[in-house]
C-alpha cells in the first residue's frame, strides 16, 4: 500500500532535513571546457555576490532578467531574448549560480534563496540597471517572486512561468482546487535529490540518455496518462532516479537536435552538484525576513495544462497576497513552458508588459 501526505507537508520534512546541518561536498566537473551557447547573443562575464557569472544580453529598453530552472540554462530562454529583443526591451539571462559558464561553490550552504536572490541583484549593479522585471521558470520561478521581498527597490513587475509564489506565513492555508496527481513519500525526486552524490551517479552515468528522458512532452508529462499509472509506479511516485535507470522512454522529443546537444554538453561538463545545490538548501527559505511580505509590482503567472508537479491549480489563493495579477494556462504542455512553446509563450508575456510595465 503505497502512503499519502500532503506536498506541503512533505517539503517541510525535506527543508528540515536539508537544515539540519552542512552537507560535505565534492565537485562534480569534468576538465572539459563549456562553450558559449548558440544562437544567442555573445557571453559576457560579470562579477556578481562573488560569482564570475556569465550573462546573455541583447536588446534595448525596459530590462528583462531571465531566470532558469533545473536542468537547464540561460540558453533554455534563447526564444524569448529574440522575440523580447525584437519587441522594444533588453534581454538578459545568466547561467546562474552552479551552473553553465557560471558555476559555483560546492558547499550547498551557499544555495540559500537569498544567494541567488542577491545574484540577480548584483547582476544589475554590474550592468548599472536600476530596476528589472523578473521572469523565472521552474527554480527559477522560485528566485523571482523572491525579488519583490528580499529586493523590492529593484524588481519592476515579476513574471512565473510555471512556478508560484510561496504564500505569506500569516495567511491561512488554501484548499487547493485540484488534488495532487504525485504520491508523496520517499522515493519523490526532491528527497532522493538530497544525498550527496547519490543523484549525481544516475544523472552523470549516461548525461544524454538524462535529458532524453527530462526534456520530453507527453509520458510523464501528461495528465490523462500520467492518472492511468498506478500508485506505486515510479511516476506516480516521480521517483526521477528509477525511472532514469530504465532503457526505453515513452516521451516524445520536442528539441531540435543541436539544442539537445548544447545541453547534454554542457552537462557532461559541469555535473549536475551546482543545479542539485539548489534543492540541497530548502532549508534557506525559513530564513527569510519580512515573513508577511505582499507583493506590490505588477505580476504574471503563466501556468500549463499537463505539468503534473507544478499544477495551475497551485497557484490558486496567488490573488489573497499580490494585489495586481493575472493568470494564464499554456493548454497542451508540459514542464519545460518556454522552449515546448515558445511562440505562445512569448506572445502572452510581450501583451502583458506591453500593457503593465512602463519605463
Amino acid at each position: 500500500m503505497t502512503t499519502r501526505i500532503s506536498r506541503r507537508g512533505f517539503m517541510k520534512t525535506v527543508a528540515a532535513t536539508a537544515a539540519a546541518g552542512a552537507i560535505p561536498m565534492t565537485a562534480s566537473a569534468q576538465s572539459k571546457a563549456v562553450r558559449p551557447a548558440p544562437y544567442m547573443p555573445k557571453p559576457k562575464f560579470i562579477q556578481s555576490n562573488g560569482l564570475r557569472m556569465a550573462v546573455y544580453e541583447q536588446g534595448e529598453g525596459i530590462p528583462i532578467v531571465f531566470s532558469h530552472g533545473f536542468p537547464e540554462l540561460a540558453f533554455s530562454w534563447r526564444n524569448q531574448i529574440k522575440a523580447l529583443s525584437e519587441a522594444g526591451y533588453r534581454c538578459i539571462a545568466p547561467d546562474q549560480r552552479g551552473y553553465g559558464l557560471t558555476g559555483g561553490p560546492t558547499d550547498p550552504k551557499e544555495y540559500a534563496i537569498k544567494y541567488l536572490c542577491d545574484d540577480l541583484a548584483g547582476l544589475l549593479d554590474a550592468l548599472d540597471i536600476e530596476k528589472a522585471v523578473f521572469v523565472g521558470h521552474d527554480w527559477g520561478g522560485a528566485v523571482v517572486w523572491n525579488m519583490p521581498r528580499l529586493h523590492p527597490d529593484r524588481t519592476l513587475g515579476v513574471i512565473g512561468v510555471n512556478t508560484p509564489s510561496q504564500r505569506p506565513a500569516d495567511l491561512p492555508p488554501v484548499t487547493s482546487s485540484e488534488k495532487s496527481l504525485i504520491v508523496m513519500g520517499p522515493n519523490y525526486y526532491v528527497a532522493t535529490f538530497q544525498k550527496p552524490g547519490q543523484a549525481e551517479a544516475v544523472l552523470e552515468a549516461d548525461v544524454r540518455k538524462t535529458f532524453k528522458m527530462i526534456l520530453t512532452r507527453g509520458d510523464i508529462w501528461n495528465v490523462d496518462a500520467f492518472k492511468k499509472l498506478p500508485e506505486d509506479s515510479p511516476e506516480r511516485q516521480m521517483d526521477i532516479l528509477a525511472m532514469m535507470k530504465r532503457d526505453t522512454f515513452h516521451g516524445e522529443a520536442f528539441l531540435p537536435d543541436d539544442v539537445m546537444d548544447y545541453f547534454v554538453e554542457t552537462f557532461e561538463a559541469t555535473g549536475f552538484t551546482g543545479g542539485l545545490n539548489w534543492y540541497r538548501n530548502l532549508g534557506g527559505f525559513g530564513a527569510l525576513p519580512n515573513p508577511n511580505w505582499r507583493v506590490k509590482v505588477p505580476c504574471l503567472y503563466v501556468g500549463a495544462e499537463h505539468d503534473v508537479i507544478l499544477r495551475p491549480s497551485s497557484a490558486d489563493g496567488m490573488e489573497d497576497f499580490i494585489s495586481d495579477l493575472e493568470k494564464y494556462t499554456v493548454m497542451d504542455c508540459g514542464h519545460w513552458t518556454q522552449q515546448e512553446k515558445p511562440d505562445e509563450l512569448n506572445k502572452v508575456i510581450l501583451s502583458w508588459l506591453n500593457r503593465k510595465i512602463k519605463a
